[in-house]
């Protein structure tokens, strides 16, 4: 922070915060982020969005940086081969398994099917700074208004009043800076355009005209790597950002690149950027949506850009009482008030309403899907490349998508899987020789689906295919789009199933069908020999995934009227398919093939109850006995320091609500306010990662209502007590079903269903069940 700052800041009481706070955050309250500081760093900065278009403001009254992005900023494809594995090397890696060589078993994997460590990431756009002339700042702070999209920083310079609004507009497909000052020399300062330099070399040029600034580049990668080599990688998406510039009161003068501002009363910034990923004529588009905008007046622009985020961030409203002090207090020390020990539910309901403003604004029909920073990336070589983890990231991103309403959030990740499945058609049969679809753990812009891990635990892994397929499925249930299930998601789900019954093989020991080699993601076991490893024979989640994967295709296939040999054989393999849930002496789920020792018994990683959460192969009702073994599992995992990453402790969080657990669901939640989360409420692993805050939403939408079960509605299942009173109007049930529901002091008082279909369903509340009828478009209403 700025010592001027430091020095001129006057802290202000909580009556003045109320009354000194601009007219946005006074209408919206309980969907504002707020602060009385700038952000010293990203992690504190204010992300705004489009789906494709991101920025980071900042809100430093000096020296302002808006952090930009592009979905698809991404080093190019340079055609890198498969690995060179073949059948016959599959052959010896289950040879090795079955003889209880579990290490050569990992190295074999490794050596012959996998590119090993691979660095090929997104990158950062670059950066708008503003740099301004003020003085004596007083009275600072600055918003981010979830409900209109909109990030405002307020502050007086000499007393004088400075305004700066931002947003990224979907229909506009610009960036707005609006900018106004009453001091009498208006606005002086510089305006300029960069982009972080790759291993010391510049991927820009800049350049200013006409009160516009041009920064034009292409992508590179010098610290790329591939197959664990150095892989210089100097060719990449090329892109051009277009800034321009409209003033009131005095002059804005282009030299070397940069704006010159002196005596600006009002300032509106413009700012458009597309790349050759999406269209050849990204400079032509950037010169058409800039002309469109300034031919359009700055209350019409921002008055569309309002009307048509809300025609999503309203589909769902959370109400959770608590103390209103807090509502009033600066964000971070909200925060920090949490982590010592005051609960407050006003924080958690913004911070379900944070998931679902990130998702509609880091993924829109057209776009690229939320990747493991969503679309806000401050660098050239991100965190695991911020690419697509498949082993639970990705999904996780988009678990709340259906539950919360937002059905066509999920195109872009339908979208990108079809590319995924028609790639991974390749893998299968140049590597293993087989049909169908092989989807790996991991992935980036281009798709390739060859495996990558320098290490077996890391990344040999064969279950996420059929877990990303489950989001075909869900969308199916939430939404009952037949055509959707026939044309999208049937033929993705039918090349995974296809690649799984090829892939499954007899085991020796007991004739069952079991997924060889197998893995649990990311963890290893201690084998007979003392040797930690990662491979074995019929994971739990490998199983589950692949029973999941058999009986999601066959009721599709059910469902459309397909009847074909392959259905047949499925049905036969079924039969034969060791299960999932498998418990050991003490009552846990197992997790490989045995009981071992396991070197991370607190893993991150809960991946063998997949079937239970997101699955819904175990209910209270159907499987107690799995249901509870499922609560040892977890409290093992908790007991030796698992949930150490913040989208761990959010999984967490969906698994207490599976188990109606209000209780443990909410200590989890105080817990990744506490442990994992930055004062911009971003979720950190650490560092940033995205994928916890979708979890915490969805998980706050399954204490609330659950669907998961056959014809079954469960409502408030996981209540706790911290939430004593409430409502929620919005939230989605399969069958295409919406929930509206009031309660007051733990009890529910009143619920409404909205069917768009004529159905029955079962309602059960506090264990006791009622049978409704619902009619396509009459609201039930039901009191308790």
């Amino acid at each position: 922070m700025s010592p001027q700052f430091i020095k001129s800041f006057l802290p202000t009481i909580f009556l003045s915060l109320v009354l000194g706070c601009s007219e946005i955050y006074r209408d919206t309250p309980y969907h504002t982020l707020w602060y009385d500081e700038p952000a010293e760093v990203w992690e504190e900065a204010l992300p705004l969005g489009n789906g494709r278009f991101g920025a980071m403001v900042f809100g430093n009254p000096f020296n302002e940086r808006i952090q930009l992005n592009d979905d698809s900023l991404w080093p190019n494809d340079l055609g890198w081969e498969h690995p060179p594995g073949k059948p016959a090397n599959l052959a010896s890696v289950r040879k090795a398994l079955f003889e209880g060589d579990a290490k050569s078993a990992d190295s074999l994997m490794v050596y012959y099917f996998s590119n090993k460590s691979i660095t090929r990431s997104h990158q950062t756009l670059g950066d708008l700074f503003l740099d301004w002339e003020h003085k004596d700042i007083t009275d600072y702070k600055r918003f981010l208004d979830l409900k209109t999209a909109l990030s405002i920083t307020e502050y007086k310079s000499e007393g004088y009043d400075i305004v700066q609004k931002v947003f990224v507009s979907h229909l506009h497909q610009v960036m707005v800076i609006n900018l106004s000052s009453d001091h009498p020399n208006g606005l002086n300062g510089k305006i300029r355009l960069d982009r972080p330099l790759d291993e010391g070399q510049k991927t820009v040029s800049v350049r200013s005209f006409d009160q516009q600034i041009i920064m034009e580049g292409e992508v590179t990668q010098r610290t790329g790597k591939f197959n664990s080599e150095p892989t210089p990688i100097l060719s990449g998406v090329k892109f051009q950002t277009h800034l321009s510039s409209q003033n009131i009161g005095g002059n804005i003068r282009s030299i070397n690149g940069i704006l010159e501002l002196s005596g600006v009363k009002k300032l509106i910034l413009f700012l458009a950027t597309n790349s050759d990923y999406y269209t050849p004529s990204y400079v032509q588009k950037n010169n058409s949506e800039i002309e469109k905008a300034k031919a359009a007046s700055l209350e019409e622009i921002e008055r569309i850009h309002v009307k048509e985020h809300q025609s999503y961030y309203n589909r769902t409203q959370l109400s959770l009482e608590g103390d209103a002090e807090f509502t009033f207090l600066p964000t971070d020390d909200r925060l920090e008030k949490i982590k010592a020990g005051i609960v407050d539910p006003g924080l958690s309901q913004l911070l379900f309403d944070y998931g679902r403003y990130l998702l509609i604004s880091s993924s829109r029909p057209g776009t690229l899907p939320a990747n493991l920073q969503g679309l806000w990336n401050q660098h050239i070589n991100a965190p695991w490349n911020a690419d697509y983890h498949l082993n639970i990231n990705l999904q996780m991103n988009y678990w709340l998508a259906n539950l919360t309403g937002l059905h066509e959030l999920n195109l872009p990740l339908f979208d990108f899987l079809d590319r995924l499945v028609e790639s991974g058609k390749i893998t299968a049969q140049k590597n293993f020789g087989m049909r169908g679809s092989m989807i790996p753990h991991a992935t980036d812009l281009w798709v390739p689906t060859w495996l990558r891990a320098a290490t077996a635990y890391w990344g040999v892994s064969f279950g996420a295919g059929g877990w990303i397929m489950q989001h075909y499925w869900y969308h199916y249930e939430f939404t009952q789009d037949e055509n959707f299930l026939r044309e999208r998601a049937f033929p993705a789900m039918k090349q995974v199933a296809l690649f799984y019954s090829d892939w499954l093989t007899e085991d020796p020991r007991d004739q069952t069908l079991i997924s060889v080699p197998s893995s649990s993601p990311e963890n290893r076991y201690i084998n007979e020999k003392g040797e930690s490893v990662a491979l074995c024979r019929g994971s739990a989640m490998d199983q589950q995934v692949i029973y999941e994967s058999f009986t999601n295709y066959l009721e599709a296939s059910e469902i459309l009227g397909i009847r074909s040999p392959l259905t047949l054989r499925i049905e036969n393999q079924l039969k034969k398919l060791r299960p999932g849930f498998v418990l050991g002496k003490d009552g846990r789920i197992l997790e490989w093939d045995r009981e071992y020792k396991e070197p991370e018994p607190g893993h991150r990683h809960m991946s063998h109850l997949y079937g239970f959460h997101p699955g819904d192969q175990i209910s209270k009702t159907d499987e107690p006995e799995l249901f509870e073994a499922v609560r040892r599992t977890l409290n093992y995992r908790l007991d030796n320091g698992g949930a150490g990453t913040g989208w761990s402790r959010a999984w967490l969080i969906n698994c207490s609500a599976r188990l109606m657990d209000g209780q443990m669901a909410h200590k989890h939640i105080q817990l990744l306010f506490k442990t994992s989360m930055y004062n911009n409420l971003f979720d950190g692993h650490p560092p940033f990662q995205i994928d916890g805050n979708f979890g915490f939403t969805s998980g706050v939408a399954e204490m609330l209502v659950q669907s998961h079960e056959s014809g079954v509605i469960r409502l408030l299942p996981a209540l706790p007590e911290a939430w004593n009173s409430g409502a929620v109007k919005g939230l989605s049930a399969r069958g295409n079903i919406k929930v509206d529901m009031e309660w007051d002091s733990g009890h529910l008082d009143k619920v409404t269903l909205h069917s768009k279909v004529d159905q029955k369903v079962t309602i059960i509340y506090k264990d006791k069940a009622h049978s409704k009828y619902l009619k396509s478009g009459i609201p039930m209403v039901n009191s308790f």
